[in-house]
């Protein structure tokens, strides 16, 4: 199906671009939400009387996205979780949690926006997390994960030695002794 764009959109093209796309992407998703129209001759002509409108909106839109992205710059966020011993998360991270975070810092991010390739965070430690302002603008933020006194007392115990030779283990005859008293 042929049709205009309206707007840039990510994989498909630019602003006054004619494509081809399949029919239910054009009809069930970019000519509801304003981001195309059908590529008829009173389309055409209608899309290049307001051509420099559109141009300038989306100039508009991407110079508000750079200015949302200066809030972002050399932000860090720590977010408190409960990880086991070897540094795993009981249940994981994910787009909710990174707004409460930012919501927290004062600043307001889209659910639509958070972007985690690789699925949520399980893992205790230092993450990368890209923001999509805009669809020429990706922002990356780091996310600090803390476990807590779990990972620390774990880190305790690594460091100290264990002394084997030593120790005493409990025998199979000592386990039915002590069931049967």
């Amino acid at each position: 199906m042929q049709i205009i764009l309206l707007e840039k959109v990510e994989n498909v093209g630019s602003i006054g671009d004619q494509v081809t796309v399949k029919p239910g992407y054009a009809r069930n998703f970019l000519i509801p939400k304003g981001k195309a129209t059908f590529a008829t001759p009173d389309n055409i002509a209608k899309f290049e009387a307001m051509r420099a409108d559109l141009e300038k909106k989306a100039a508009d839109e991407l110079s508000s996205a750079q200015e949302r992205a200066k809030a972002f710059e050399g932000l860090k966020l720590e977010i408190e979780v409960q990880a086991g011993t070897e540094g795993r998360l009981f249940g994981s991270v994910g787009s909710p949690d990174i707004i409460a975070a930012c919501a927290k810092k004062g600043i307001h991010i889209e659910r639509s926006e958070v972007r985690m390739p690789d699925g949520p965070l399980r893992t205790v430690g230092e993450h990368t997390v890209d923001f999509h302002l805009h669809s020429d603008l990706n922002v990356a933020v780091q996310v600090v994960l803390d476990g807590g006194d779990v990972v620390t007392a774990i880190e305790d115990l690594s460091e100290e030695a264990v002394d084997t030779e030593n120790a005493e283990y409990a025998t199979p005859e000592d386990l039915t002794e002590a069931q049967d008293e």
